[in-house]
């Protein structure tokens, strides 16, 4: 088991569904708005699904009207759903309660933290977890240790504040020396393409859930 809670996003394939299974991760993201790069078929998801056991299945969402998002989770049986940071609020209020809402929000340089605040303050009620998606952003750990946009202290605040899954490369520092410092929810960690059908490395990744797995 993990230390702390996983979400795998992005993924678009049965190896790496299957190796974050294995892994214990909390949730499976699957992109299902249209026109994304990584975005999958509703079908490739339901015989996807078949193959794990043990975790949530969520639904990605960058842009999708309320009705598309509903008819997924119906035809699916989503357990959680990861909306774009441009969801109206109405359409996470209208969601409450259904399912997990995870909300998305970019972290750009040109962001102020009284901006980020304002939106996760706003938006509280009607999520249960918030990603900071730093990695979109071009933006990493040594990037915040430097006060770029925001520094150290503020991001463990809101760590306190708010329910906290972050996407964030870390350079240098591992996921337990960082969570020392920030008491995140979690991670989010993304698939890729496979080297061929069924092969890919995953020693990046595996040094990543090494670092997390308690040892029973």
């Amino acid at each position: 088991m993990l230390s702390t809670k996983v979400k795998a996003s992005a993924i678009t394939h049965l190896t790496d569904a299957r190796y974050f299974a294995a892994w214990e991760t909390e949730w499976l993201g699957f992109m299902l708005s249209p026109g994304s790069e990584a975005s999958v078929e509703l079908q490739l998801v339901a015989a996807l699904r078949e193959w794990v056991d043990g975790v949530k299945i969520c639904g990605e969402f960058s842009l999708a009207s309320l009705p598309e998002i509903e008819a997924a989770i119906d035809v699916l049986g989503l357990e959680t759903i990861q909306l774009g940071m441009l969801t109206p609020l109405e359409n996470l209020q209208a969601l409450r309660g259904k399912v997990e809402i995870i909300q998305e929000i970019v972290v750009e340089a040109y962001l102020t933290a009284e901006e980020l605040s304002e939106m996760m303050e706003e938006r509280k009620e009607a999520v249960d977890y918030f990603l900071l998606q730093f990695n979109k952003g071009g933006l990493t750990w040594p990037d915040i240790q430097e006060d770029t946009p925001f520094g150290v202290e503020q991001l463990a605040q809101w760590a306190k504040q708010y329910p906290l899954l972050i996407d964030l490369p870390l350079e240098g520092t591992t996921p337990t020396q960082f969570l020392d410092q920030i008491p995140v929810k979690g991670f989010s960690v993304v698939g890729a393409e496979e080297e061929k059908v069924g092969v890919k490395s995953f020693d990046e990744l595996d040094e990543f859930f090494e670092d997390l797995e308690v040892q029973i």
